[in-house]
């Protein structure tokens, strides 16, 4: 089923959509949980409210720095020195294991496995004066759809080989290393046939797995005014620009909206006393260096630009990519009048 509110002239075949991506995510038959060829598909999209499209686009007569925050909420961006990336490791590496999950099964590695699945990592952190440091890899958890041939044991060995092996550096892994891999047992009916949706209701893993905070907005679906997705979007790349510059090993910044207005209404930094100047001084920066103005992100970060940029957000996380079409993760030089001696 496909609801909700799309203004637009562009003639969409939505069905299509939906049979394209259930096919490309390897829905193809009723036993892997769904038939993308077969299957129903219900659309009901109707156009936005006019009394929302009055208040943020003033029926697109606004000029960019005049447009509101699609709605009201909290917004935070958050990074750490512990990964290249600058994302928490045990973040990066449960992705990095989802994304190859799908790979083995695509080309045929792990031949028994279907779509649906899930990672999770705990890690062992050392706290370095407000530093996350990792120091080892307690528990990786795998919980993944296969069919009716293979049996436990294989299903373990294969995930060990093919999946943790090429993933987790052998320096985070020892003896004491707690492996769960499909832990429930059988796991052959999955997909839509197994739960009713995933929209909106992974935003963790569609952030920082846990660190830093959340306001509780997905952005699922949601164009660059609905600041639940521009405004996490714009507050990454101040926290991850603070760190890259090194005034910081570890930061979260936070932003909040009201619906219509396009300042935001309060602009937060904490760098968990890792930062090599005070935080009020490092928000000041932040301030000078970023347009939290819903229009004004949408411009910088280019967010309306076409292609398929908010297609491949839709899995494997929206942070710590290294990929051009993520904008919100290229690092800004900061420039700030440092204090005279």
């Amino acid at each position: 089923m496909v609801f909700g509110e799309i203004t637009t002239k562009a003639n969409v075949d939505y069905e299509k959509i939906v049979r394209d991506t259930c096919r490309e995510i390897g829905f193809v038959s009723n036993d892997v949980g769904l038939d993308a060829d077969n299957c129903k598909v219900l659309v009901y999209i109707e156009q936005q409210s006019p009394d929302i499209a009055q208040g943020v686009h003033g029926h697109l007569t606004k000029r960019p720095e005049e447009i509101g925050a699609g709605d009201q909420g909290h917004m935070f961006g958050y990074a750490t020195d512990e990964t290249v990336e600058l994302m928490p490791l045990s973040h990066v590496l449960a992705t990095k294991l989802g994304a190859r999950l799908t790979e083995v099964r695509k080309n045929g590695t792990c031949p028994w496995l279907r779509p649906d699945g899930k990672t999770q990592v705990t890690v062992e952190y050392y706290n370095d004066n407000g530093a996350m440091v990792p120091v080892r890899v307690h528990t990786v958890l795998i919980s993944t759809q296969h069919d009716e041939t293979v049996t436990n044991d294989e299903i373990a060995a294969d995930l060990k080989e093919h999946v943790i092996k090429p993933v987790i550096p052998a320096k985070y892994l020892d003896e004491k290393t707690i492996f769960h891999l499909n832990p429930s047992g059988r796991f052959v009916i999955g997909g839509p046939h197994g739960d009713a949706g995933l929209t909106g209701r992974k935003i963790i893993i569609d952030t920082y797995g846990g660190w830093g905070a959340h306001g509780g907005g997905a952005f699922s679906g949601k164009d660059p005014t609905k600041v639940d997705r521009s405004g996490a979007y714009i507050a990454r790349q101040a926290a991850k620009s603070i760190v890259a510059s090194g005034l910081a090993r570890r930061c979260i910044v936070q932003i909040s909206y009201a619906i219509g207005v396009p300042e935001p209404l309060s602009v937060f930094v904490d760098t968990y006393g890792t930062g090599k100047i005070p935080d009020k001084e490092i928000l000041q920066i932040v301030k000078e260096n970023f347009d939290f103005r819903p229009g004004m992100i949408a411009i910088h970060l280019d967010l309306k630009r076409g292609g398929s940029r908010y297609l491949k957000t839709a899995a494997y996380g929206h942070f710590g990519r290294d990929d051009a079409d993520f904008s919100w993760e290229v690092v800004k030089p900061l420039k700030w009048e440092k204090p005279q001696e």
